[in-house]
């Protein structure tokens, strides 16, 4: 693997930047590591990257090392309110390309008004972990086919999510599903973290929206989470998606923070 040297602020020594894998950089200084980078292919194929170090001097050597090795576009994410680490990545060239608001959402269907919402007639909820896999990959794929041809799957949450080439794995325990007869209609995906569980992905088949049935999977599943004890979830929205946006704030949820999705092009 390739090495830069560069003379860092951080003392005497002469820091140096290894590639020490495929998507992995390592930055030392007097044979300690001080530094690490890492890049990482997401589900729909783009290269994210990441930095973490001791100290501030050697951002800027890790992002050149990692630049120079890696094909464009490249993304990265940063929370919206670390000036300091959205910086770093503008002096090397990158720039906003999207935000996404993080939402804390009430469980408790007095403050969120969700209490009487209902799925329409003809469709019924299956809780999280009842659906079968078959349906539900083919409903994942259906949509994922609907957001490309329209806005694209790079607008959506992304999640670094390990999978075979090509093929990504939809999870029947994660997800509580919206069914019309024998066919799945929609679907909210839940990771259920214990001290704050996140919906990662609210989303009804192009001919099925309109009907009410995102706003009762997002009544079944918060009402789950607060008969079991849970107060709040956290939800990601990207500030372009209206409706999505709209049916947050009319639940009375909360605004809490913003992530920025960074480009170089």
């Amino acid at each position: 693997m390739n090495s830069v040297q560069f003379t860092s602020d951080i003392g005497d020594h002469t820091a140096v930047v290894n590639r020490v894998a495929d998507l992995q950089w390592h930055a030392l200084d007097d044979n300690q590591v001080v530094g690490r980078g890492e890049a990482s292919h997401r589900p729909d194929g783009r290269l994210f990257l990441s930095i973490d170090c001791w100290h501030d001097a050697l951002f800027d050597p890790l992002a050149e090392a990692m630049l120079a090795d890696l094909p464009r576009p490249l993304y990265t994410v940063v929370d919206e309110s670390d000036a300091e680490l959205k910086a770093g990545w503008n002096r090397n060239g990158f720039s906003t390309r999207r935000r996404e608001w993080e939402y804390l959402v009430s469980t408790d269907p007095q403050l969120t008004g969700l209490g009487s919402v209902r799925p329409p007639t003809g469709v019924t909820i299956l809780a999280v972990g009842t659906a079968e896999q078959g349906p539900l990959a083919a409903l994942d794929r259906v949509i994922r086919d609907e957001i490309e041809a329209s806005v694209g799957w790079q607008e959506m949450p992304a999640e670094v999510l390990p999978c075979p080439e090509g093929s990504i794995p939809v999870d029947p325990a994660k997800y509580a599903v919206a069914a019309e007869g024998d066919q799945y209609v929609g679907l909210i995906r839940l990771a259920t973290v214990p001290r704050l569980p996140r919906i990662g992905l609210l989303a009804v088949r192009a001919d099925h929206r309109h009907q009410g049935i995102g706003r009762a999977l997002l009544a079944h599943v918060l009402g789950a989470l607060h008969a079991a004890g849970i107060e709040r979830a956290a939800a990601e929205v990207n500030e372009k998606n209206d409706a999505a946006t709209a049916l947050f704030d009319s639940i009375n949820a909360q605004r809490a923070s913003s992530n920025l999705e960074l480009v170089l092009r």
